[in-house]
């Protein structure tokens, strides 16, 4: 059985573990409601986009740039993970999905293709700048600050690249917020778009027959841009949420661990102290009688 001064520094320590992950989960849990109020805000308006978009273009018939679907030749891969780590399995099902995907493009590109990556969170930014066959971007700060302005201009400057005919097909892999609990991992063709759906509705549409002014074309011009920009956001905002409830719910595990392992080595610190009291007395009392006899 451990000694005392062991069992006392053991409690010290764990003791001290368990308020910092107590904090840290209350902290969690304040920037996980907010990010949960963000992304539950952003769904609706992202879903109508879409939904106006494909009720317009139902069959496929408008075509933009963004639509155009080429031999594999550049193809960039965008990983969103977090800056911050102690989440649980937040970061390593982001990046053993996106190792899968990075493998599987080597593989099936032409001797002249090109694999891009960007990534979006210092953990995967870390993990992947260890590839050396791989070019490498980086946008750590956008997590800081995720307003729609900075990921907007992120979003135009992959679609510049894909109209300019730099990259021919963009993928994007993510944890898609549910609840608390569960985060979805999801990877998600972002460009080109697919004819009729725009983005990741999954909405069929009404298929109304209106009249449009300007002309339907016009409107589809328009409108994808906006949408692509919007589904980049709403992305960003589930990892985010994704992010906090993961981190609450690791802290309040790690938190109920330490206190059962509080339990535990109170008991051991008793039973120690209990056994020292008792040898004392038999070491007393064993004295005694040696003087007696």
């Amino acid at each position: 059985m451990a000694n005392l001064k062991e069992v006392r520094t053991r409690i010290t320590s764990v003791s001290s573990t368990q308020q910092i992950t107590s904090a840290m989960k209350m902290v969690s849990a304040a920037k996980f409601r907010r990010a949960q109020n963000a992304i539950v805000g952003m769904r609706p308006y992202a879903a109508q986009l879409n939904e106006i978009v494909d009720d317009i273009d139902t069959g496929g018939d408008v075509l933009t740039p963004f639509h155009a679907v080429r031999p594999l030749r550049t193809v960039l891969l965008v990983v969103i993970t977090s800056n911050k780590g102690l989440c649980g399995a937040f970061n390593s099902n982001v990046l053993k999905q996106a190792q899968s995907r990075i493998d599987h493009y080597l593989q099936t590109l032409p001797a002249d293709g090109t694999l891009r990556v960007m990534s979006i969170g210092k953990k995967s930014s870390e993990m992947l700048a260890r590839r050396k066959d791989i070019q490498l971007t980086t946008h750590d700060d956008l997590l800081d600050n995720p307003a729609f302005d900075n990921v907007a201009t992120l979003a135009d400057s992959i679609m510049r690249q894909f109209e300019d005919k730099e990259l021919d097909h963009v993928e994007i892999i993510y944890n898609c917020f549910k609840n608390s609990l569960t985060q979805v991992l999801t990877t998600e063709q972002f460009l080109p778009v697919k004819p009729g759906k725009s983005g990741d509705s999954g909405k069929s549409g009404n298929n109304n027959d209106y009249i449009y002014e300007p002309s339907k074309e016009d409107i589809v011009r328009s409108m994808v841009p906006l949408t692509l920009r919007s589904t980049l956001f709403r992305m960003v905002l589930d990892s985010l949420a994704s992010e906090h409830g993961a981190r609450m719910t690791a802290m309040q595990k790690a938190t109920d661990n330490a206190t059962e392992l509080l339990k535990d080595l109170r008991l051991s610190y008793n039973k120690a102290r209990q056994a020292a009291i008792t040898n004392e007395i038999i070491e007393i009392v064993s004295g005694s009688e040696a003087l007696k006899g």
